[in-house]
């Protein structure tokens, strides 16, 4: 391959695990059916698990990883070149000019961002509105891109998409073509579908992925303290998954979650968000979402690095999510 040539492949995203130097037609086979069809895909994995579904040694496996790193331009990074990088992360719009400025300017790429809080508190509906929006070009707050919607509870509605898409003078019918929906049937199903959006993305234009909701599974799945380590575990590697996703191929990445009580608590918020620490370190943004009279909801921002807490209040209307009304 041409230097030309392979600076638009790792730039437009996905880099096929033929391009990377060192790799023969017949390990590319055993590659991609075991699953690693791009070099992403094996720049994140452990090499004595590829070594393992391949049957490539390990010796070979490291040093196909380390071609794929230098492919990629994985190397050290000077702070103003991690500044210009961020720079070029986009936002998706939720709508409510409220909430996006409390988001920074809106859902970010590059990072997860969660959404939890009790049932009825617009977690699905954002989440519903976020894979209409992305689809708007970039001048009205969209990436121009298509969503992955994973639901793990049979939450979707078609009809939403339908009358938030009509809302915003998009055709129904194309917008529903542009999201992606997969119904995820346990844990296990629930990974291994990510692991399939690491060639998915790149291919089909994706720019947002959603999973509704990222805990539901792990935690029925898991029940007691005597699962608690091996539930933590799998879920750990679970956001790591999306969050290498999220960062890989610059999408954005959006995950509701649950709440439980707290009996210990008897000032402030007796509510948290299910899966503990786990989910308290992964997620770049982390927003509670609380009702509010009629319809209107409280965002208030928990946790972000780079963003200062504070709250805001949205509406959900028929026509999806919007600023409310004074």
């Amino acid at each position: 391959m041409s230097r030309e040539k392979e600076k638009m492949s790792v730039e437009s995203g996905f880099v096929s695990v033929r391009e990377i130097p060192g790799i023969n037609p017949a390990m590319a086979e055993k590659l991609e059916a075991a699953g690693f069809v791009s070099a992403w895909t094996l720049v994140v994995a452990r090499p004595e698990e590829v070594s393992e579904k391949t049957g490539i040694p390990v010796v070979t496996v490291q040093k196909i990883i380390e071609n794929a790193r230098k492919l990629l331009g994985i190397r050290f990074k000077t702070a103003r070149e991690v500044k210009q990088e961020r720079m070029n992360i986009g936002k998706i719009t939720t709508g409510s000019k409220q909430l996006d400025e409390l988001l920074g300017g809106g859902v970010e790429t590059k990072t997860i961002t969660e959404f939890y809080g009790e049932y009825g508190s617009g977690k699905t509906q954002l989440c519903h509105q976020l894979s209409v929006n992305v689809q708007l070009p970039p001048e009205r707050g969209g990436l121009s891109g298509k969503a992955v919607y994973i639901d793990t509870e049979g939450t979707f509605r078609w009809e939403r998409i339908e009358a938030m898409a009509r809302a915003l003078g998009l055709d129904p019918e194309q917008a529903m073509d542009n999201i992606y929906y997969i119904r995820a049937y346990n844990s296990d199903h629930q990974m291994s579908i990510v692991e399939e959006l690491f060639s998915f993305v790149p291919k089909n234009n994706v720019k947002l992925v959603v999973v509704d909701s990222v805990t539901s599974h792990f935690r029925a799945e898991y029940p007691g303290r005597e699962h608690l380590a091996e539930r933590q575990q799998k879920l750990n590697a679970h956001l790591h998954q999306l969050l290498r996703l999220a960062e890989a191929y610059n999408v954005a990445v959006v995950v509701t979650n649950q709440v439980m009580a707290r009996p210990d608590v008897f000032y402030g918020d007796p509510t948290q968000a299910v899966g503990g620490h786990v989910l308290a370190h992964v997620p770049g943004v982390r927003v509670h979402l609380k009702k509010a009279r009629g319809n209107k909801r409280i965002a208030r921002v928990v946790d972000a690095p780079h963003l200062p807490e504070g709250e805001a209040v949205f509406a959900i209307t028929e026509e999806g999510i919007r600023d409310a009304e004074e």
